[in-house]
């Protein structure tokens, strides 16, 4: 397969950037138009911890439950308002976007969407226990809501993250198979890591995903560009690496798994011009590869306030997340 002449030629923009450039395209902060650098990634975190802490305090979690047999394979789950807290089987009643309503399975259990959260920081940093940025409104609305740890870099590398992702999300079929619909979301490192899993081979894990939608949120999808900045220092990747991983590159060999997923990419209008250009252009190789997809580029927000915003009920995003996952219902 040669990889190297798929989803991007030599005309490529980033291609003839200066290093000083790319290094700027490709670093999110230096974007953030209503706050310094430093204090734009201060912020993010100091909200995700806040938003995690009160999402924990509400005795609705199971926390730092392992889908692996590494120290760092955990995942913790928040369950809506009305569900009870047990280990198997589903999760009691369900409240829907218009309201209270029950959704039975045919074997007693009361079944739930479940929205599963992989987080950003350039697969370097950031951790499940600060991103729990949208637990209040969603289980407010009777949606499960699963962040996920994977092993970030250095001590974990590329390939090894794709596959914590992808055991992460079978293991949640696996322990609620009753649910609603998976509905995957990451943001900016993390959305390259969910879309690997429209790519995932289920089969060698005894189980196939009930994934209704992805929601890819300011992402990166080709991954080279990445080989020439200082982000590569701890993730060490080649290009053969970074070939392997890129999404955009894959994405125009695989015909669609499951046509009637939805796959949403999203990215702010203050991400830098070079995140806008690898969401458009993901969003095309998805239409070309005959995948049911949408493009949203929010308004008035950067790289990390679309994320931020989601501990708002009445976000835009935060919208379109609830909207999605209840039109099947």
């Amino acid at each position: 397969m040669d990889v190297v002449r798929l989803g991007r030629g030599p005309e490529a923009p980033w291609k003839s950037m200066s290093a000083e450039e790319l290094e700027n395209q490709y670093s999110p902060s230096r974007w953030v138009i209503r706050l310094g650098a430093e204090e734009a990634l201060r912020t993010y975190s100091q909200i995700g911890i806040e938003a995690t802490r009160r999402a924990r305090a509400t005795g609705r979690s199971l926390l730092h439950v392992p889908y692996g047999d590494a120290k760092g394979e955990t995942l913790d789950i928040y369950l809506p308002h009305e569900a009870p807290e047990g280990q198997r089987g589903g999760w009691g009643s369900c409240r829907r976007a218009q309201g209270p309503a029950l959704h039975t399975h045919p074997l007693g259990f009361t079944a739930f969407p479940v929205f599963v959260f992989v987080h950003g920081g350039y697969w370097q940093c950031g951790s499940k226990d600060e991103s729990a940025f949208m637990v209040e409104p969603l289980i407010a609305q009777g949606v499960a809501v699963v962040t996920v740890a994977y092993d970030i870099a250095p001590r974990g590398n590329l390939d090894q993250m794709v596959d914590q992702v992808t055991r992460s999300t079978a293991f949640v079929q696996k322990r609620y198979p009753s649910n609603e619909g998976i509905y995957l979301c990451g943001h900016s490192a993390g959305a390259q890591l969910a879309a690997m899993m429209l790519l995932a081979d289920w089969t060698k894990l005894g189980v196939t995903p009930n994934l209704k939608g992805f929601f890819l949120v300011s992402g990166v999808y080709d991954l080279e560009p990445i080989l020439y900045t200082s982000q590569n220092a701890p993730l060490h990747l080649t290009l053969e690496d970074a070939q392997r991983n890129s999404p955009q590159l894959l994405m125009a060999l695989t015909q669609p798994a499951d046509p009637t997923c939805h796959v949403l990419v999203i990215v702010g209008q203050h991400d830098s011009p070079e995140f806008q250009r690898q969401s458009r252009e993901f969003y095309q190789t998805l239409c070309r590869g005959g995948w049911k997809a949408s493009f949203e580029e929010l308004r008035n927000v950067d790289h990390f306030e679309i994320i931020e915003n989601l501990t708002q009920k009445d976000d835009v995003l935060t919208q379109i997340i609830l909207k999605t996952i209840f039109r099947e219902f």
